[in-house]
């Protein structure tokens, strides 16, 4: 390949370059936003653990929420009921999680 075809060639790919990093920054950005607010869902299950059934969040309810965040209800509704809580009350936890 001659010198001046090369130059050309070399400034296509720092163009395309560029242009993928640019259009892959917002994706960056709305991924961060998506895990910023998992955590409010553990606290909306937390409260109404607390609202419902009278028990402050503990250890226990609190994986048990993160259970339920994630998508796994029933084992968010069988943590919840192995510490005390009532399955009716579970079970609206859990569902105030996802």
């Amino acid at each position: 390949m001659r010198p001046s075809a090369r130059i050309p060639g070399v400034l296509a790919g720092l163009v395309l370059a560029t242009g993928g990093i640019v259009f892959a920054a917002p994706a960056a950005t709305a991924a961060t936003a998506a895990t910023a607010a998992a955590p409010t869902s553990v606290q909306d299950c937390e409260q109404y653990v607390a609202q419902h059934s009278g028990k402050k969040g503990t250890a226990g309810v609190g994986q048990a929420c993160y259970e339920g965040s994630i998508g796994n209800q029933t084992s968010c509704a069988a943590s919840l009921t192995a510490v005390g809580i009532s399955a009716n009350v579970a079970s609206g936890a859990c569902r105030a999680a996802h």
